[in-house]
């Protein structure tokens, strides 16, 4: 059979979230990318793999990058608008965040789609990484770039990489088990259970509506209605299937507690094709099982949204399943440096973890993220240190900044990585898995394969302030790499303030707001405008330990919490008094029971 090959700067295998931001950046930066994917979907978890309710990287200040664009993009052409769950501000049809991509790489003249194929050999010599061969499909190219979903150009091209649990010898972590081998150990049976995080393969549920029936939903093999029993104890019915509503009345199936997480046997996803598939068709039952057992406890107006995702020969997945598993752990590569609990933790009396800095005494900040430290073991919990925060009326995680060395391999050149295989521990993974933290670091990486092409320089010899510049700089997506609460994108003072805190960590503020400065209102964009409904009523000021929850008793009696994203808002609700008659601007969420604060009259 005839084969080709092909010659690239940048080489790009795995279509998820990381590497769809890479491939999309290095090609932006002007750098000849091909990308590979698997699947005919780009953007892993947040398509794909069905996770259309993304987490963290929430606030407004946060929103930079091709994280803050592809919201934009979202908001422009999602009907209904985002706000339909109460796990997170954003939801959306998983078709129209894949079109979001696809339409993004194909503008780019420069950057070469190719769909339907999986690596199979790393074409290396010595330490270098020289490029990837694929049934039938030679590529060559300066830089390749790991976005796999299981870090699996690690495995073939014999880069050093980790899977698994760390103990507390090994980075010193207070939230690591003291041991993994000791049977006396508390977590003894979760480590031995779980080598990693359990994964989900998530189905779209639709509610047909009242008095109507949705086609039955059969059981697959070894249904245990047992082992769902409790489901949604603690919530209710309608607070389950809210979680991750969507638009049109449809719920992301992705349910942690008795619900579809499937962890049995996780060695198995890096144990070979064969082996995954097995794996994949057994999460995948376990999935049908926990829908069927879904209708049958809340109605059968209830059923599969069979139109959700589309059918690909070959593949699992497909209907009302994703294309693909969410995977919340890979193999995660050794790097020049490692992300370990220390570095997403906030500092002591702080609201921000410390900046992270090089051998060489820079700061390296390339990608931001602030989500909790969050774990899935079907049956266990694991306690972990907090790095929770309460601001703008509710929960949030403290923000944190990953360092360029952890991307690039310590022992090779020519590779760089950007999904979940970026050097990490097992316990700061719970972090940095999250979706827009991901996106935000293939972004970087994409920059960084761009420049080391335009340089003919290795990853290692980069000079991490010209990266970081070009992620502040870009035309397209400026990118942040300092988290500050209190500074918009499209404040004037944005870019002074990350390339100030760029040239002088040493003065980044524990509390991660810039000045007591309060910077000019800025508007939603006008796509959000028209979503925004008006309010009065009494506020109402709650403590809830320490923190103060702010509620709106409106004139029909009904009392809303009131939250927000805007660092503006959250100051001016600081400054309201309990009792105070309040007029607002914001958008309702009934499945949260709240409305996101917009502007206060």
């Amino acid at each position: 059979m005839p084969t080709e090959t092909l010659a690239a700067d940048v080489l790009v295998v795995g279509g998820g979230t990381g590497g769809t931001a890479a491939a999309i950046q290095a090609a932006r930066r002007g750098a000849k990318t091909v990308l590979i994917s698997e699947l005919p979907w780009l953007g892993g978890m947040l398509t794909a793999a069905g996770v259309a309710a993304p987490d963290g990287n929430e606030l407004l200040a946060f929103q930079t990058g091709i994280w803050g664009a592809f919201l934009q993009e979202l908001r422009r052409r999602q009907p209904g608008g985002l706000d339909n769950a109460w796990v997170s501000f954003f939801t959306y049809k998983p078709n129209i965040g894949a079109a979001i991509f696809a339409d993004w790489v194909k503008a780019l003249p420069n950057l070469r789609w190719i769909v339907g194929k999986v690596p199979k050999h790393v074409i290396r010599k010595g330490d270098r990484i020289l490029g990837a061969r694929f049934d039938e499909l030679t590529v060559y190219a300066h830089i390749t770039v790991d976005g796999t979903e299981l870090g699996d150009l690690l495995a073939l091209a014999d880069v050093p990489y980790r899977w698994g649990w760390e103990d507390q010898a090994t980075f010193g972590e207070p939230s690591a088990p003291e041991s993994l081998a000791n049977p006396q150990n508390p977590l003894h049976t979760l480590i031995q259970t779980y080598p990693v995080q359990a994964p989900t393969w998530i189905v779209v549920l639709q509610d047909f509506g009242e008095g109507k029936l949705a086609p039955p939903i059969t059981p697959a093999t070894h249904y245990e209605p047992r082992q769902f029993q409790g489901a949604w104890e603690g919530y209710g019915p309608e607070r389950f299937l809210t979680y991750g509503q969507l638009p049109g009345q449809q719920f992301m199936i992705n349910w942690p507690q008795k619900g579809n997480d499937y962890g049995v046997n996780l060695q198995r996803l890096i144990q070979g094709e064969t082996a995954r598939r097995e794996w994949s068709e057994e999460a995948i039952a376990h999935s049908q099982n926990f829908a069927h057992f879904v209708q049958t406890e809340l109605g059968q107006r209830y059923g599969f949204a069979s139109e959700t995702f589309p059918k690909v020969s070959g593949k699992l997945g497909g209907g009302a399943f994703a294309l693909q598993p969410y995977y919340r752990e890979s193999r995660r590569l050794v790097g020049l440096t490692t992300v370990t609990e220390h570095d997403i933790l906030p500092q002591p009396n702080g609201q921000v973890a410390t900046l992270p800095h090089n051998a060489r005494g820079e700061m390296s900040a390339i990608a931001i993220g602030n989500y909790p430290n969050d774990h899935h073991y079907p049956g266990f919990t694991l306690p972990l240190a907090n790095k929770s925060l309460y601001w703008g009326g509710r929960w949030t995680g403290t923000p944190f900044a990953l360092p360029y060395e952890a991307i690039i391999p310590a022992a090779v050149d020519g590779l760089l990585v950007c999904d979940k295989n970026l050097s990490v521990s097992h316990i700061a993974n719970g972090a940095t898995r999250l979706q827009p933290v991901v996106l935000t670091l293939g972004q970087a990486a994409g920059m960084a394969a761009a420049l080391c092409s335009e340089q003919g320089c290795q990853p290692r010899d980069l000079p991490i302030q010209r990266l970081q510049t070009a992620l502040i700089d870009d035309p397209q997506a400026p990118s942040a790499i300092v988290p500050l609460f209190d500074v918009l994108l499209q404040d004037p003072h944005w870019r002074e303030q990350q390339q100030f805190y760029q040239m002088h960590p040493e003065r980044y503020p524990p509390s991660g707001q810039v000045s007591t400065t309060v910077y000019q209102r800025l508007e939603l964009a006008r796509e959000n405008v028209e979503s925004l409904s008006h309010f009065r009523g009494i506020l109402k000021v709650r403590m809830k330990g320490q923190n103060r929850q702010f509620q709106l008793q409106l004139p029909s009696a009904n009392t809303l919490n009131l939250v927000c994203l805007d660092p503006i808002i959250q100051r001016q609700l600081q400054t309201l008094k309990n009792g105070q008659t309040l007029s607002l601007s914001g958008i309702i969420n009934s499945s949260a029971d709240w409305i996101q604060v917009i502007k206060i009259a």
